[in-house]
């Protein structure tokens, strides 16, 4: 199928429709036949039968819609695709009914990112990347991205004129990429100021929002200037813990289709069975960050007085130093919270040796709490000095506060915080 003939799938009916009622209604049963089932298919194939030679060219050509290989589309991923569309770009599409607005699912979070940057960047260009990002990022831009010609600038993205300075110093920019609150350290930068200074300074380039912590409910970066927005969906997307996988939303056709094109020659493509998961996954997704917006702010606020907690790193305490840029930027402050232990290191492992309730593992966004020490497990293969640079010091843990009664998320980490 070529790319430049992909449906536009937001269905206009849901566009004006809540939140909720997109994310169960919008998308369903989009590229699948009326089989009047009530849950969406599972298109578990590798590859699709045509009626005969003339409607396979004419499928390939892109002159008649339809599915050729799995790896270069499926209805079951089509359906992902869809919901995302109309998450993270209704507002686009009502203002502008003309402006297209399309998503690409991908195999994982990293996959996403990695297609993202190489579809952006070629030998000779810069990425303006985060100073704190998910380590996996770093590693692939600092590691991977600059055997292939491509340099790599860090910039703290919560400081504006740091920001500026760095446009300024590096006109080869092509790709513009950071998390807002970041991993793990949950510094926020001014989306709508940034996308200003990046349009004025360096306008050939594409900013970039990774958007895993805020969720599409909370935050909409295309909303507020940024070209692309990306997930990972084994977070709070899919919210159970069941699924690797990333989404790619923009309305820059030409990014559409240079993504597109990394997917079928790189094959970074989702399996069906992980889409149908993430889709189910999506449903629920309003009730459930409702939960653990609520849950994380007690559980910060019982930290946060806790006499052997060091300091506190949540958007919606009052003591953050960004709480303001939150409060216009986000409709609530996520599930995430860090915090530091007195006693650092130590004090932490017997923390987390010794909680119940809590799960000691990595990933974050499930419906369960999960918790664990970023500079030996998720940042362990960013250098110590650029860690605690970045605010990652060796006594930082963090926390994904899950759905489960508050009261007993709290009760467990008073009896842990006990033995330390």
């Amino acid at each position: 199928m070529e790319d430049s003939k992909l449906p536009d799938y937001i269905e206009k009916f849901y566009l004006d429709r809540g939140f909720a009622t997109r994310a169960l209604h919008a998308g369903e049963h989009v590229g699948q036949p009326e089989t009047r089932a009530h849950t969406n298919a599972i298109y578990q194939t590798s590859t699709f039968v045509f009626a005969n030679a003339q409607e396979g060219a004419d499928i390939f050509a892109g002159a008649k819609p339809g599915y050729v290989y799995t790896r270069l589309g499926n209805p079951t991923v089509k359906v992902l695709e869809a919901k995302l569309n109309a998450l993270e770009g209704a507002a686009i599409k009502l203002a502008n009914p003309e402006k297209r607005v399309a998503s690409l699912a991908f195999s994982s979070g990293m996959a996403a990112v990695s297609s993202t940057l190489m579809s952006l960047c070629s030998a000779g260009d810069t990425v303006l990347l985060g100073d704190v990002v998910y380590g996996a990022t770093e590693h692939l831009c600092s590691n991977v991205l600059n055997r292939m010609g491509i340099k790599t600038v860090e910039v703290d993205f919560s400081n504006l004129e740091k920001v500026e300075a760095a446009l300024k110093a590096n006109p080869a920019i092509k790709a513009v990429l950071f998390e807002t609150p970041t991993n793990p350290t949950m510094k926020l930068a001014d989306i709508a100021e940034v996308a200003k200074l990046v349009k004025a300074l360096v306008p050939a380039a594409k900013l970039v929002i990774d958007n895993t912590f805020a969720t599409p409910l909370l935050q909409r970066p295309l909303e507020l200037g940024a070209d692309v927005v990306l997930h990972s969906t084994t977070k709070y997307i899919c919210g159970h813990g069941t699924v690797v996988g990333g989404i790619v939303t923009t309305a820059d056709e030409q990014v559409k289709n240079e993504l597109y094109k990394v997917i079928k020659d790189v094959g970074a493509n989702p399996g069906p069975f992980d889409a149908w998961l993430v889709n189910l996954g999506i449903k629920t997704l309003p009730l459930r960050m409702e939960r653990h917006c609520r849950n994380a702010m007690q559980v910060a606020r019982y930290l946060e007085q806790h006499p052997k907690i060091a300091r506190v790193l949540y958007p919606g305490l009052e003591s953050h130093p960004q709480h303001a840029l939150a409060k216009k930027q986000m409709k609530d402050f996520g599930g995430m919270i860090s915090f530091e232990l007195k006693g650092g290191l130590e004090a932490g492992r017997k923390l987390m040796d010794s909680i119940k309730i809590w799960t000691l593992a990595v990933s974050l966004g499930a419906v369960d709490s999960l918790i664990q020490h970023p500079a030996s497990m998720t940042h362990a293969c960013v250098p110590k000095e650029k860690r605690e640079q970045g605010g990652i010091t060796d006594g930082l843990v963090r926390a994904s506060v899950g759905i489960e009664e508050a009261e007993d998320l709290i009760k467990a980490l008073d009896d842990a915080l006990a033995t330390v």
